[in-house]
């Protein structure tokens, strides 16, 4: 099911748009067919980035609702809904767009690995980068972005002032691991694998970057 739903299509898609751009650039094809994944699925990743971006916005006013209530979780959850209502959020929206997202992605990753077998399609992509081999420095740039993406993706830590708890030490672990180690691992990743999927990552990261600054500055001038 999951290749006639998934795989299949996009496969397809790949197929036509690389015999169907100058030169059957494959390259090309697969910056291509992920932008046009990407607009597809902007609805789900806008309402999701507008509901991060309240999320930190509010998040002095949640952290004051937990502290008041940590002896009354009753009362601390009927509050952060309130909250959460009166601000037009639905904490939920990030989960249901990991859910969309998952088999499309998952259907990406096996249609560029394969893409090497597609017949006719010129697999030097700009005329230097065979994007069916490896390339460091197509994993470098895969990295280097990744970090760009979730450097802007998550929330400031705040600055300690009193005594640091676990809770505080915790956080701060998480959040130095999600910025540095994940990018580094990723690039690792994409160093082992063929450049069309740093391609695929690289142009997926570049359009996430764009779009949440431009979604930033726009929500910004609406305060």
């Amino acid at each position: 099911m999951f290749k006639a739903i998934f795989f299949d299509p996009l496969y397809k898609a790949l197929a036509f748009i690389s015999t169907n751009i100058p030169g059957s650039d494959l390259g090309i094809a697969i910056i291509t067919l992920t932008l046009i994944v990407k607009f597809i699925l902007l609805p789900f990743y806008h309402q999701s980035l507008v509901t991060q971006i309240k999320l930190k916005r509010i998040d002095p006013e949640i952290k004051k609702i937990k502290e008041r209530n940590k002896d009354n979780k009753t009362e601390e959850t009927k509050q952060l809904l309130g909250l959460y209502k009166d601000n037009k959020i639905n904490p939920l929206m990030g989960f249901v767009v990991i859910l969309v997202q998952i088999p499309i992605i998952f259907a990406l990753f096996y249609v560029f690995k394969d893409s090497a077998s597609l017949q006719g399609a010129n697999h030097i992509f700009l005329g230097f980068l065979d994007v069916t081999k490896r390339s460091l420095v197509a994993a470098l740039l895969t990295g280097l972005t990744q970090f760009i993406q979730i450097k802007l993706s998550l929330p400031n830590l705040p600055v300690l002032s009193g005594e640091r708890t676990m809770k505080d030490d915790f956080a701060r672990s998480m959040h130095f691991q999600m910025k540095y180690f994940m990018p580094v691992i990723v690039m690792v990743v994409a160093a082992g694998l063929p450049a069309a999927l740093s391609l695929y990552w690289i142009t997926s990261n570049v359009f996430s970057i764009i779009y949440e600054v431009l979604v930033r500055r726009i929500m910004l001038t609406k305060i």
